[in-house]
């Protein structure tokens, strides 16, 4: 039987959403240190939109803590009491940082790290969690290990150095926000050549790693160098 090659090309296209028409809200926070659950606030926060390939920015701002911030963590980002002694409390700026992730992806550099972070936030502030809002969520460190395999370093400054990023403003959210979503943009197309052409695939698959890791974790734990942080 002769199938007409319109109707064959339809079969073998791939089922889902391509990454064309995903909108992706790529997120960073600096902080006061590195735990959310045991007081440590965040000092700011950046999110930039990727559609398309289009690297859009959304909203960034600075963040009172309420606390204040160790000079270690000053020396590292350059953020220090007094930047942010009459910046918006987190409460002030939750509405429109909210808005700005309700039906996007959630991607971050090492993105259990931010979204903890925010989740606390939010937990302060808001009548509704987080996830709510969005519960979808991509961590581009996690791309890197799938598609930059070959890589020593997973960790930032390496992964935008693979793809000729370059980061204005190194650990200041916007800085950090702007070159993740770049590299988000690269790791796409490496996913594309891979044979993953749809958020549902990538997605699918991503999950299948992360259930295997925990597997893995919880067997043999191990320590980390820090080659893949952010």
């Amino acid at each position: 039987m002769n199938i007409p090659l319109a109707f064959r090309m339809i079969d073998h296209a791939p089922s889902g959403t391509p990454f064309a028409q995903v909108s992706f809200l790529v997120v960073d926070v600096e902080t006061t240190g590195i735990s959310a659950w045991a007081g440590d606030r965040v000092t700011e926060v950046a999110a930039v939109v990727v559609k398309g390939g289009v690297v859009t920015e959304a909203f960034s701002s600075l963040v009172n803590p309420g606390r204040s911030i160790p000079s270690f963590i000053t020396g590292l980002t350059g953020i220090s009491d007094a930047m942010v002694r009459n910046a918006p409390r987190f409460g002030e700026i939750a509405g429109e940082l909210a808005y700005q992730m309700v039906g996007r992806v959630f991607v971050a550099h090492n993105a259990r790290f931010d979204w903890n972070f925010l989740s606390a936030e939010f937990d302060r502030v808001a009548s509704a969690p987080l996830k709510s809002l969005t519960d979808q969520q991509l961590c581009t460190v996690r791309l890197a290990r799938r598609f930059l395999s070959h890589l020593p370093r997973r960790n930032l400054d390496a992964v935008a150095h693979h793809y000729g990023v370059e980061i204005n403003g190194r650990h200041r959210a916007l800085g950090d926000a702007r070159a993740t979503a770049h590299v988000l943009v690269g790791l796409l197309k490496d996913a594309e050549r891979s044979g993953l052409h749809t958020w549902e695939a990538l997605d699918e698959v991503m999950s299948r790693r992360t259930s295997r890791a925990r597997k893995k974790r919880s067997a043999m734990p191990r320590g980390t160098d820090g080659r893949e942080g952010a």
